[in-house]
């Protein structure tokens, strides 16, 4: 995954996983695929799916860039501890998925927690289910 800033604030850890790398056909059987990895995780909690491509089309004047075909958030949480209130900020967890073309872009913040960003960030990577592990 790439990291970049988004914005100059936000670490943003990204992946473009080409359609011919993948047995996924579009974003709900994505989302699916991650709700059985979060829901058989000891701790994880899935919240919910938003589907951003709806509610951005539904607004007047709305702009989407027209290569993005579908664009949900899966938003969960790994919620072990709340330390302080501030870490109500930066949960729940959300991962974008958006469907391209030939590919699906595919998105998330940085996770706190080195353990718990390295876990999500395998599970983003194992969408790409016919690369070649050799």
């Amino acid at each position: 995954m790439t990291k970049t800033v988004f914005m100059d604030t936000y670490p943003v850890f990204s992946i473009e996983i080409p359609k011919k790398e993948t047995t996924y056909k579009n974003v709900d059987e994505i989302i699916e695929y991650l709700e059985c990895l979060i829901g058989a995780h000891k701790i994880a909690q899935f919240i919910a799916v938003f589907d951003h491509y709806e509610h951005t089309k539904s607004i007047k004047d709305n702009m989407i860039n027209p290569e993005i075909k579908d664009a949900k958030n899966l938003i969960f949480c790994f919620g072990k501890q709340l330390p302080n209130c501030k870490m109500l900020a930066v949960r729940p967890r959300s991962i974008g998925i958006c469907e391209l073309e030939n590919s699906f872009s595919i998105d998330m913040l940085q996770v706190p927690n080195e353990e718990l960003h390295q876990l999500t960030e395998k599970w983003i990577k194992s969408i790409a289910n016919l690369t070649c592990k050799g």
